[in-house]
């Protein structure tokens, strides 16, 4: 498949590891000093690693490369924005994650998005509390885990505590866990 993919010149990188860190999607990594496009298949040619690049190393081509692999199921997936009742909750499991996660832990889609509805959602830049409406699409819909993924920061508290919330006044029994992510793209829980 012909499509926009990252081409990495390594005659120009530096190896500062400023790419790799904003590859939301894991698809660089800094081997023997020098940036690597090492999964084409990740990379969705929208181009978060060119602009932090400081040596112009990063630029876009198009060419025959494997089909960006997204585990994203369902749009919309703002919280703000998703319906309360839709056909992709039911029997599903979800995960309730804080926007920046996507951005501080690289393999956010491997290791949490696949095989769930993935909602986002930032309290503090949305201004609100979605207990409310986590707790509708609890109620309404056969969901059957929930796994609620936060950054280290204070701010994300706020969507543990909705979802928390939420759990327990659906009037349901739903496994559930946090996963909190270090600011420096770790798995703290």
């Amino acid at each position: 498949m012909k499509r926009k993919i990252i081409r990495i010149d390594e005659n120009k990188c530096n190896g500062c590891g400023i790419c790799a860190n904003a590859c939301h999607e894991g698809a660089i990594e800094i081997i023997d000093g020098k940036a690597k496009l090492v999964r084409e298949n990740f990379c969705d040619g929208m181009g978060d690693c060119l602009p932090g690049c400081p040596t112009g190393a990063i630029t876009f081509e198009e060419r025959e490369a494997p089909q960006y692999v997204s585990r994203l199921e369902q749009w919309p997936c703002q919280i703000k924005l998703v319906p309360v009742n839709a056909p992709f909750f039911d029997g599903s499991k979800l995960l309730v994650a804080a926007d920046c996660t996507a951005y501080a832990y690289a393999n956010i889609h491997e290791e949490f998005m696949k095989g769930k509805i993935t909602i986002i959602g930032c309290p503090k830049l949305d201004g609100i509390d979605y207990s409310e409406k986590l707790t509708a699409i609890l109620a309404e819909n056969n969901i059957r885990e929930v796994v609620i993924v936060r950054m280290e920061v204070p701010c994300c508290g706020g969507l543990q505590r909705a979802a928390e919330n939420a759990i327990k006044t659906s009037g349901k029994f739903i496994p559930w866990h946090v996963v909190t992510i270090s600011r420096d793209g770790k798995i703290l829980e």
